[in-house]
């Protein structure tokens, strides 16, 4: 094998004539006829103090003179760099009480070289017996393998061991000191507030909520805030006085000052009384009778005074649907000025309301709606979101004294007159005093039980089923005959025909099917009138 890799067999020692610094100068091995690396031959004999390395390159340990062992003692050229300059051979990291350390020139050798290498003794007496490997003596193991001493880290990958009581804290006992904090912080707060209002009394002189913001709402003319503020002034209240009756009920100005509202509210000074109207601006002025009609519930008023109020715009009811959302306006109670809102929640259903003094009933019909309204709303309006009147508060449904209870007031099942019924109502009171009364000529038997509407089989009070010469018997209509719809419209009631017939205006045609002998036939009918009697005005 090569002179790079041979290694000495079991018993071989090197003696000093054998150590690479102190080899023969000549050839490139030593006495014993080792090869010598040329760079750590000493310059004193012929070899340079530094120079390139065929095997590694520039010698690392090449001194600047002299010899170039940077192990030398002090006296040498290649002084212990490890040593101060002061104080050569001092343990450097240590005090003065350390003891020579092993780089130190006056410390003792060992291993027959003792002026050249070798580790010191800590104690420092003698050195024991070191080993000698074969290129020289081998520095003892460090007694602690995981560092020089104390105040050194273990090196990489050495195991850790933990103290005793170093262990992180288990969760449930965060969760606990989370706890203990949270119950603290809160009795302090407790105490705090409890400190700042001890005095028993509350007063605090330097207590203050702040100013308004003064923030500007923007409302459109179709909210309810937008509609209200139109409308309301254009909507009075009527406080209705009597010989023997009084109420309060509520109306709306209409073209040429007049005031419409219920037959029903002002019914009561129809004859004697007196009737007190209240605008929007508190001002308030008397008003009398133009002319009423009980069968539609429907009345107008004539004001003294408007006091500049605007009227109120007529809708079409006609284009109402189930769903619009609409808002009634009125004195419930007496609270004049009240808004409350809304649906449609039916059309064309037929309500009976009782007449005057008993004496005959109002048939409507009547818009439905969930819209609060409550004993006072009688007469006031029930318009959509453009503020369009498209029905007059007419009437409500009640629970009376049923199972559920005695509640007289609204359980969102109210009743308005379609406005377009109205508006030819008011023309005619306005016009002639009075309003005529629609109908088709028939009497109808209130006991049928079966689909339809029958018509009466015999004389009612002295009147024929059918009334010759009026509109059904013109048509063609006899007795006995089961009225089924009316322009589409199927009739499940007599009321129901009533009021359908009673919303149209006189001369309308409707278109009538109706069912003879098992067959079904059509007929045209012509709306006819009848002028009731006048009331007279007070």
């Amino acid at each position: 094998m090569t002179d790079e890799t041979r290694t000495f067999d079991s018993g071989d020692v090197a003696d000093p004539s054998q150590h690479s610094w102190e080899g023969s100068a000549s050839g490139s091995t030593g006495s014993s006829g080792m090869r010598v690396r040329p760079e750590f031959l000493p310059a004193s004999e012929g070899w340079p103090a530094s120079g390139p390395d065929a095997f590694t390159g520039p010698n690392p340990f090449a001194a600047s003179g002299g010899r170039h062992d940077p192990f030398t003692p002090a006296g040498g050229a290649g002084r212990d760099p490890f040593a101060p300059a002061a104080d050569a051979g001092r343990d450097p990291f240590g005090s003065d009480s350390t003891g020579p350390i092993p780089f130190a020139s006056d410390a003792p050798r060992h291993g027959g070289d003792e002026g050249m290498f070798g580790w010191g003794n800590p104690s420092g007496g003698p050195l024991p017996p070191s080993p000698v490997g074969p290129y020289g003596p081998t520095p003892p193991p460090p007694i602690n393998p995981f560092g020089m001493g104390p105040g050194w880290a273990p090196p990489p990958g050495a195991p850790r061991t933990e103290q005793a009581g170093a262990r992180a804290p288990k969760t449930g006992i965060l969760a606990a000191l989370a706890v203990v904090i949270a119950l603290v912080a809160s009795t302090a707060g407790s105490v705090g507030t409890y400190l700042l209002t001890r005095n028993g009394s509350g007063v605090d002189p330097t207590y203050s909520l702040g100013t308004p913001t003064g923030a500007i709402v923007n409302r459109a003319p179709d909210s309810v805030a937008g509609v209200a503020s139109r409308v309301l002034p254009s909507v009075v209240s009527l406080d209705v006085k009597g010989n023997s009756e009084a109420g309060t009920g509520s109306g709306f100005l209409i073209k040429g000052g007049y005031i419409v509202t219920n037959n029903h509210v002002v019914a009561a000074a129809a004859q004697t009384g007196n009737i007190k109207v209240t605008f929007s601006t508190k001002k308030t002025t008397n008003g009398k009778i133009v002319g009423r009609d009980p069968s539609s519930d429907i009345a107008v008023v004539k004001p003294d005074q408007t006091f500049g109020a605007p009227e109120i715009v007529l809708g079409n009811s006609d284009r109402v649907v189930v769903g619009d959302p609409v808002i009634a306006i009125g004195s419930p109670l007496g609270l004049t000025g009240t808004v409350t809102t809304g649906i449609v929640s039916s059309l064309n259903r037929p309500v009976t309301a009782g007449g005057e003094s008993g004496s005959e009933s109002s048939f409507i019909n009547a818009i439905q709606t969930d819209a609060a309204i409550n004993p006072g709303n009688s007469g006031g309006p029930l318009v959509n979101a453009a503020g369009e009147v498209i029905g007059v508060n007419s009437a409500i449904a009640t629970l009376g004294n049923s199972s559920f209870g005695a509640q007289s007031g609204s359980i969102g099942l109210g009743f308005s007159i379609p406005v377009n019924h109205v508006r030819r109502i008011a023309e005619e009171l306005v016009t002639t005093g009075s309003a005529k009364k629609s109908r088709i000529g028939v009497q109808l038997d209130e006991n049928y039980q079966g689909d339809g509407v029958r018509i009466a089989t015999a004389t009612q009070q002295g009147q024929e089923p059918v009334i010759p010469g009026g509109p059904a018997d013109k048509a063609g209509l006899k007795a006995g005959d089961v009225i089924l719809e009316i322009d589409g419209t199927p009739m499940t009631q007599p009321s129901e025909l009533i009021v359908t017939i009673r919303s149209k205006a006189p001369g309308d045609k409707v278109t009538v099917k109706y069912q003879r002998g098992g067959q079904e036939k059509t007929a045209t009918v012509i709306i006819d009138a009848v002028p009731v009697p006048t009331p007279q005005p007070s």
